[in-house]
């Protein structure tokens, strides 16, 4: 995995707009409406190729797919293991910002364009297996493809994969007989995918937002100590999975949840860092830019990041259309790397991904390859500073 060595390379959490109309093809397929296979590899194509040449366009050295083929970042899983279906009892809870904030979780209801129903997704109704590579073979080789069709590139690139502990938790469980025999039945399947993207030369990012939004979701009826020990059981099982690849090859990304909400119930970073660190990963990468959590990058100070890890920080904001100023954001590299001590050790990304749900996006696609070239300026104009 690529460090600042020389100045703050740049890189973004994974998800990119659907471009070219592909989002309503993804969102008609999962409502289960025939689509066109043509049509639709087509689209894929044309979107792949074209979120690769925007993000070398704004900048950005560490690049991915933009999570093209996927309605989402978690339960594209559905599609590529059997043992999930529909006709489960058990609902996902509503998080504690939509119980105690109702006018704000009925405007943003009711306000997006083509909203997934994230509380009402296939269940685990029998033993996992995942027996068909299909798709994430197809997904590696379609991104591989459209690098090759370019003379320039990336510095170096990722491909993303949902953890076992955040699948565990949108995904409910109607057949193991505990949370703790879920996730780990979750990590032995994803293993496979885990290995082979690793096997392709692909950095592996772990999106793993449970660590930190499920502290008021799933697991808000619990102590802080109780969640905590949750998690330390889902990094438990997710290190099991990665067993088998290398810990430079890997990024952890956890998030409070990509929304443009309260977030008044938000676990603090600082209580969630310990277990973080126990993490078989490279880097992590954490959300800095937000008005919720952009002080807790002090927190660094205290708990200093173990040596074998780098932060990417996120210093752009995906929730909103503000394209932040440059300064802003070499303004917030600096400050990450004077609180881990290590320029080097410090890369520039965004708080999440700007395509969480296909065609459900809060910030528009104009404003994010805005937003991702103000990154890269911002980038350059840190490296001067901190390298002279």
């Amino acid at each position: 995995m690529k460090r600042s060595d020389a100045r703050i390379l740049t890189t973004h959490v994974g998800s990119l707009p659907r471009v070219g109309g592909l989002d309503d093809l993804i969102i008609d397929r999962e409502r289960g409406e025939l689509i066109d296979a043509g049509e639709y590899a087509a689209a894929l194509e044309r979107a792949t190729r074209e979120v690769i040449a925007r993000q070398i366009e704004a900048g950005v050295d560490i690049g991915n797919d933009g999570e093209m083929p996927r309605a989402d970042f978690a339960s594209y899983i559905v599609q590529r293991m059997t043992g999930f279906g529909f006709g489960g009892t058990i609902k996902r809870p509503l998080p504690l910002d939509a119980q105690k904030y109702p006018i704000w979780f009925d405007f943003i209801s009711n306000s997006r364009r083509r909203r997934q129903n994230v509380y009402t997704r296939p269940q685990a109704i029998a033993a996992l297996h995942y027996a068909d590579m299909s798709g994430v073979t197809e997904e590696c080789a379609a991104f591989q493809r459209a690098l090759a069709a370019r003379a320039d590139g990336f510095t170096e690139t990722f491909m993303t994969a949902v953890s076992p502990g955040f699948a565990a938790c949108t995904l409910m469980n109607n057949h193991y007989d505990s949370h703790e025999a879920y996730v780990f039945a979750l990590a032995r399947e994803l293993k496979k995918e885990y290995d082979y993207i690793a096997s392709q030369g692909l950095i592996l990012q772990i999106d793993s937002p449970d660590i930190g939004m499920e502290r008021s979701g799933h697991f808000q009826d619990r102590s802080l100590s109780e969640f905590l020990s949750i998690m330390e059981m889902h990094i438990a099982a997710l290190n099991m999975a990665l067993a088998d690849i290398p810990e430079e090859k890997i990024r952890l990304h956890c998030c409070w949840g990509n929304r443009d909400g309260p977030h008044a119930h938000d676990v603090p970073c600082p209580d969630v860092l310990p277990v973080l660190y126990q993490a078989r990963a490279g880097a992590l990468v954490l959300p800095f830019a937000n008005p919720r959590h952009a002080h807790e990058i002090e927190a660094f100070r205290t708990q200093p990041l173990p040596s074998r890890m780098a932060l990417i920080a996120g210093v752009i904001e995906t929730t909103n259309n503000y394209v932040e100023h440059p300064e802003v954001v070499a303004e917030r590299i600096q400050r990450a790397v004077t609180c881990v001590g290590d320029r080097t050790r410090v890369l520039a990304g965004t708080d999440c991904g700007f395509g969480t749900l296909a065609g459900d996006a809060f910030t528009t696609e104009d404003v994010v390859w805005a937003k991702l070239a103000s990154l890269s300026e911002g980038a350059r104009i840190a490296s001067r500073r901190l390298w002279g």
